[in-house]
């Protein structure tokens, strides 16, 4: 009887002074690359109309209280330079909304424009259910 004491209290000190290097645990955000990151574009052209206005606005505003700094929203004007160029990197001519993440494009220009001024709650559960799985 007393060897079964002994054996458990020395097992039970051993697990007391053992170190246990497991290994960190680590958060997936941190490890993303650049091409990992989520991106939210949004094209448009200098004459806006107030939908266009309200898309942009919408989904910025959406973007930033549902994902804060985990998801970019960037807003480029086509007439510009800038804004080609970085149009005819993601192959995009005209008014788009375009979420990214990697290789995967996701165009909700559509919705964008259905939702963004009549039905705003709409357009951001449809946000949020879009970006969600990319994160």
């Amino acid at each position: 009887m007393k060897s079964k004491i002994y054996n458990v209290f020395t097992a039970l000190l051993f697990l007391l002074f053992v170190n246990f290097d497991l290994p960190a645990q680590t958060n997936p955000k941190e490890n993303r690359t650049e091409n990992d990151q989520v991106h939210v574009y949004y094209f448009y052209f200098t004459v806006r109309c107030v939908t266009c206005k309200a898309v942009e606005s919408e989904t910025r505003k959406d973007v930033k209280e549902l994902f804060g700094n985990d998801v970019q929203f960037s807003a480029y004007n086509l007439d510009e330079p800038e804004g080609t160029e970085k149009g005819r990197e993601l192959g995009v001519n005209t008014l788009t909304l375009l979420v990214v993440s990697g290789a995967k494009k996701i165009n909700l220009t559509t919705q964008g424009f259905l939702y963004a001024s009549t039905k705003p709650e709409k357009f951001k559960k449809i946000i949020e259910e879009t970006i969600k799985p990319l994160l």
